[in-house]
């Protein structure tokens, strides 16, 4: 390192470097002040500085790091062309390590390093120097600055500041694939020598592995290494300084190496045929859907390389069982599709194949990944509950059929080889009345009670059957009975309501129109015939005319009905069904005279229509009339009154004709006088004399 002129305004000062070499001998070299502006450099060398007066360019002064001698090692010597060598130049050193690391003799200008320096911690010092008068203690030249340097010599081995290292590689990765990359570091000075270059080697790991020299990356060095045949290795790696020479410091680390799986085995099933003593028993009760056996393919690798499909691959066992694979155990887990029935059948033979799921194309040379194997399966006899021939029965009776009326037959079979006589029971759980019972040894069903179709049209019942010789094992089946209709209802008038007569009702007017209902079912119950009773007299007031569709029409016979003298009357209607037999029945309908008046499309009684257009209840009701008696007392009261005083009351014609109603159902415009009621007059005399007009 060179110091700028503009730093260094020491013309009087030479500099002197002395340098120990790489051996660690020191060498002191005397030096004389140079001339003609040279300056004398660590090797040896003269550097030539020009100068129009007396600028000098300072060299920088060496110190060997870690110097173990007895003495201080000598460092360099500062002099001034002022000094005559009289002793009255004064030397003084100033800056970083001065007076404590680095000393000066205030005489020569000698400068020692007192201390074992170490260049890994401080690589240079700063220092300042200057000369003064001695007697007069001023500067003979200006304070300069110079560098002492901290020389590396090969003290730090190489280091691997993270290991110890995990990798991990592919099983048969081919030659030369790239591991992992380790990298050392040395803290001596790499831009001096030797000492920090840095080589690596392999101690241990091969011929397995190999590392790069220069970059320190671990590549493979050995094709085809499977995993399942060793998983694991260790491989140690040397980095050593000095370019690998001999005496250079090295250090060493520890890679563990893990093989990965690849898929480079095929499943294998321990055996191809699986029979005689190692077949699959499944009893004939086995259930549809649920386990019944396993079969299990080896494979060497790991995770999905490992896993397999299952699959049937002939028609005889595909039809009757299914397979799965436990992704757990990577067994292949049978199940049944259909029941077995060891009277059919007693055995079955599987063709199984076991294949990977996730083959690497890569290792396809390596063959077919998937295995096949043969597995018989033998049925087991299980005795069984009897089988009834149909899942479930629907039978038929007639109401009112006689108690041991056959209703039905249900038939079951034992389905063993042995065949067993079956009995047959009812449910006597069902809740209920019982109505039937069954035959035990034929399966009859019989009636033990008569059944009305119209209180109850079906019965449910559960029929069960057992083995004779082993009556715990039962089979249910349902069972329905339809009871079918008889024509034993007679027909009847679909209402019990009253009918009305309007008081102005004529000859041949329709009072009400009728019709009638039967229990019976549709065939037996929807036309109707009517007609009035044959033995009784011809009716005077009312007729009735059979319509044909099922109805009938209420006629009056008459006019002129009075509620006053006759409000109810009673009109026995004969109706006739249309069933086989054909049956009848008599309804009374009961009619009832009213002074109507038109409200809408009903005709109804007047003081039905004042109450049910008023809308009132019966409290209501009871106090409007309580007002209407309290009015009319005052009335009877404000007469008695005005009676007493003999104040005549006089009503005049007019006022009588003003009081009579009249009501005229039919709405006519011509008056009929017979029609006329005089229900008020307030003046008898006006009344008798209307009476005689």
């Amino acid at each position: 390192m060179r110091i700028s002129t503009t730093s260094c305004l020491c013309p009087f000062l030479v500099c002197l470097c002395f340098i120990q070499k790489c051996c660690g001998v020191s060498h002191h070299v005397s030096t004389k002040v140079p001339s003609k502006n040279q300056t004398k450099l660590a090797n040896g060398e003269t550097e030539v500085h020009h100068r129009p007066k007396r600028g000098w360019i300072w060299n920088q002064f060496f110190v060997l790091e870690e110097h173990m001698g007895p003495e201080a090692q000598y460092v360099g010597k500062l002099h001034s062309n002022s000094d005559k060598g009289d002793g009255s130049v004064k030397y003084i050193l100033s800056g970083e390590g001065a007076g404590t690391i680095f000393i000066i003799d205030e005489v020569t200008g000698d400068i020692h390093a007192t201390k074992s320096l170490d260049r890994e911690r401080k690589t240079h010092y700063v220092l300042h120097a200057q000369a003064l008068d001695r007697n007069t203690k001023e500067a003979l030249e200006p304070k300069s600055e110079f560098i002492i340097k901290v020389q590396d010599i090969n003290d730090n081995a190489p280091k691997f500041p993270d290991g110890p290292f995990v990798a991990m590689v592919p099983e048969m990765s081919e030659v030369g694939t790239s591991v992992l990359q380790v990298t050392a570091t040395d803290a001596d000075d790499p831009t001096y020598g030797n000492s920090a270059r840095i080589v690596y080697s392999i101690l241990q790991g091969q011929p397995y592995f190999s590392v790069d020299p220069k970059t320190g990356i671990i590549r493979t060095a050995l094709a085809n290494m499977d995993r399942e045949a060793r998983e694991h290795y260790t491989v140690v790696i040397q980095a050593k300084d000095m370019a690998g020479q001999v005496g250079g410091l090295s250090g060493s680390t520890t890679i563990n190496i893990t093989l990965t799986d690849v898929n480079d085995n095929p499943p294998k099933f321990p055996q191809s045929m699986y029979n005689h003593g190692n077949f699959l028993y499944v009893p004939e009760s086995a259930q549809v859907g649920k386990p019944v056996g396993k079969i299990k393919a080896n494979d060497e690798d790991l995770g999905i390389n490992a896993d397999i499909k299952y699959s049937i691959i002939n028609s005889e066992g595909a039809n009757m069982f299914s397979i799965s694979t436990d992704r757990d155990t990577r067994e292949g887990i049978l199940s049944l599709k259909k029941p077995l029935n060891y009277e059919k059948k007693k055995s079955y033979t599987l063709h199984i194949e076991g294949m990977n799921t996730h083959v690497d194309p890569r290792f396809s040379y390596l063959g077919s990944f998937k295995d096949t194997a043969t597995l018989k399966i033998t049925v087991g006899d299980v005795d069984e509950a009897p089988v009834f021939s149909m899942d479930y029965y629907i039978m038929e009776v007639y109401e009112n059929a006689p108690i041991g009326t056959e209703v039905g037959t249900v038939t079951a079979q034992d389905p063993d080889i042995k065949n067993s006589p079956v009995r047959y029971y009812l449910d006597i759980k069902e809740e209920g009345e019982r109505y039937f019972k069954i035959d035990e040894s034929h399966g009859i069903i019989r009636t033990i009670q008569p059944l009305d179709r119209e209180d109850m049209p079906w019965h449910n019942i559960t029929v069960m059957a057992s083995d004779v010789d082993n009556p715990s094992l039962l089979s249910h089946v349902p069972a329905t009975v339809q009871v079918l209709d008889v024509n034993d209802n007679p027909p009847e008038i679909a209402t019990q309501e009253e009918g009305i007569v309007c008081e102005s009702s004529r000859p041949g007017q329709v009072i009400q129109t009728v019709t009638a209902m039967d229990k019976d079912d549709f065939a037996n119950g929807q036309r109707f015939s009517f007609a009035l009773p044959s033995h009784l007299p011809v009716n005077p007031n009312f007729t009735l005319k059979d319509n044909e569709d099922g109805t009938a029409s209420i006629i009056a016979r008459r006019r002129r009905f009075s509620h006053l003298t006759q409000e109810l009357y009673e009109l026995p209607i004969v109706v006739w069904d249309n069933g086989e037999p054909s049956l009848s029945g008599t309804s009374t309908l009961t009619l009832r005279v009213c002074p109507c008046q038109r409200h809408g499309r009903v005709r109804m009684c007047q003081g039905e229509a004042f109450l049910s257009s008023a809308g009132l209840s019966t409290g209501a009701l009871i106090a409007i009339l309580l007002c209407i008696v309290i009015l009319l007392a005052i009335v009877v009261l404000f007469i008695t009154l005005r009676r007493s005083k003999k104040e005549p009351l006089i009503i005049s014609e007019e006022d009588v004709r003003e009081n009579v109603v009249t009501y005229d159902d039919e709405g006519g415009g011509e008056e009929d006088t017979e029609a006329f009621d005089i229900i008020a007059l307030r003046n008898p005399a006006a009344a008798e004399e209307l009476n005689s007009q």
